[in-house]
């Protein structure tokens, strides 16, 4: 009878799991992974930027760069042509951008953390612990963080370009906003769990951003926060695949690293690892 019981208490309790994560026993083909990731790397010695499929295959380097200088934070412009990234060359952290064959590198401007416009004209970026646009074809800027804002960090565009998500962090907590492109007051999004890094889906519909541990998505009227990981080690900077059914991410054993991407469906499954052996950071998918 005792064994009995402990059978069907098991029983209730995978049925209950399945119940509140359904997605959790799903495992996908990497074949059904189309497209290239661009990320950052340490493999060649110093970090760089790399590119590979978006099945973990085809893995090769874009820049090169001296040991005491640091290519990270790729991102794909809106063709997937050029890939723009942070820098230390020339003894200064700057924004680049350089062909997707690694031809013809170019600095922009001073800052970090940059990601292109969707349609291609400006960047948004991170200079001064504020949020800033740079019209490319002008070169005119324009901070959009307000002035007594500290520490703010990793915008991203909304797809239709109106809005813009990033993170701030104050001495309490971080807190993640969402803010006009024209200029408006920031309206917060989330403000709990030390959150974020926040990214937009494809669509609009969602956003994925990363805790002091996990990766979680919410609507960008703040609704529906749900977990997306919630795994042994750390998961960090999450972005989404271009149809919006996987996101891919960073996972460390502690959050000094060493980093592996790892892919997962943006509804909830099980992940797979794309990368190993190396520290391998910021990936972005076309």
């Amino acid at each position: 009878m005792i064994i009995l019981n402990k059978t069907r208490a098991a029983f209730f309790a995978s049925a209950i799991f399945l119940l509140i994560f359904p997605f959790c026993a799903m495992a996908f083909d990497l074949s059904e992974l189309k497209g290239e990731v661009v990320f950052s790397s340490n493999r060649s010695g110093s970090w760089c930027i790399w590119m590979m499929q978006a099945n973990g295959s085809e893995a090769r380097q874009i820049t090169k760069t001296e040991a005491d200088t640091m290519d990270v934070d790729p991102r794909f412009s809106p063709n997937a042509e050029w890939i723009l990234f942070s820098s230390r060359r020339g003894g200064k952290t700057g924004i680049w951008k350089v062909r997707k064959d690694g031809s013809q590198p170019e600095r922009i401007c001073d800052g970090d953390q940059a990601e292109w416009s969707p349609d291609g004209a400006r960047i948004a970026f991170r200079r001064d612990e504020k949020i800033w646009i740079r019209d490319l074809s002008r070169n005119a800027e324009k901070a959009i963080s307000p002035p007594d804002w500290p520490h703010c960090s990793g915008p991203s565009w909304s797809p239709d370009g109106t809005r813009i998500s990033f993170a701030c962090r104050w001495d309490a907590a971080n807190a993640l906003f969402l803010v006009d492109t024209e200029g408006a007051e920031p309206v917060t999004l989330y403000d709990k769990n030390g959150a974020c890094e926040p990214h937009w889906s494809p669509d609009g519909t969602r956003l994925v951003y990363e805790t002091e541990t996990h990766l979680y998505t919410i609507r960008p009227d703040g609704t529906a926060n749900r977990p997306l990981t919630y795994y042994g080690g750390v998961q960090r900077y999450g972005r989404w695949s271009p149809n919006g059914d996987y996101i891919i991410y960073c996972q460390g054993v502690t959050e000094n690293g060493p980093w592996e991407i790892y892919v997962v469906p943006s509804k909830g499954g099980t992940p797979v690892q794309l990368t190993s052996g190396h520290s391998d950071l910021n990936p972005d998918w076309k």
